[in-house]
């Protein structure tokens, strides 16, 4: 299963990322207690996915802007949205996760899942990520290492909305 850093450290992952290609019959028998199910599933099935015994999240395909496909209420029922980067070159869940904080003040976790590399988790946490699925292989002390390659944004953040000339003046 893969890793999942949450609140800066390596924490058990108890969600299971069920696949774009699972069938609905397939995702409505499984015993797990925590499901992550691609947004489409979702959508089409909420009411089997309710009765569920397990706490549903959504997660959603990079084509897929949560801030747009969801209602207010659903926002404020899911507790986790998963938002996938299938490419290195693909950074369009960085704006759905600004989005999401900025705009429709989500609170929950948003998850970063996919090709979640080191390099980016600094930048992903300015965005307003909480939380990164991580491939079961990578050494852990290196990637913990990736929140502290810069010590401030220029820019205005989720996490620091004002810019740092604004920050600067006395």
């Amino acid at each position: 299963m893969p890793k999942l850093i949450k609140d800066a450290q390596f924490v058990e992952n108890d969600w299971q990322l069920v696949s774009a290609e699972a069938e609905p019959d397939e995702v409505l028998s499984l015993k797990a207690s925590h499901l992550l199910v691609p947004f489409t599933l979702w959508q089409d099935h909420k009411a089997e996915l309710a009765k569920l015994d397990a706490e549903i999240g959504v997660w959603f395909a990079s084509e897929q802007n949560p801030a747009e496909l969801l209602t207010e209420e659903e926002i404020g029922q899911l507790p986790v949205i998963a938002l996938d980067f299938p490419l290195f070159k693909d950074g369009r869940a960085f704006t759905y996760a600004a989005l999401l904080r900025e705009q429709k003040s989500y609170s929950g976790d948003i998850r970063a899942v996919g090709e979640v590399l080191r390099d980016q988790l600094s930048y992903m946490l300015s965005c307003g990520f909480s939380s990164f699925q991580v491939a079961d292989d990578v050494d852990e002390e290196t990637y913990l290492n990736g929140f502290h390659d810069f010590s401030e944004n220029y820019q205005a953040t989720v996490i620091k909305p004002t810019p740092l000339f604004r920050r600067r003046q006395v």
